[in-house]
């Protein structure tokens, strides 16, 4: 395996990032997940007639 840094062996860069990047990924799609339910709920509840009373 190649490695861009020469202090490295092929285990540890294998390994995932240590500043954690993951877990701002995670995040991120959280909160589009989120938005998007939003949204759709928003345009779901504007599409629907009225209740009679």
């Amino acid at each position: 395996m190649e490695t861009y840094d020469p202090h490295k062996s092929t285990t540890e860069v294998r390994q995932a990032s240590p500043r954690k990047m993951n877990a701002r990924v995670l995040v991120m799609s959280l909160i589009g997940v989120v938005i998007a339910f939003i949204v759709i709920y928003i345009v779901y509840s504007m599409a629907m007639p009225a209740a009679p009373n």
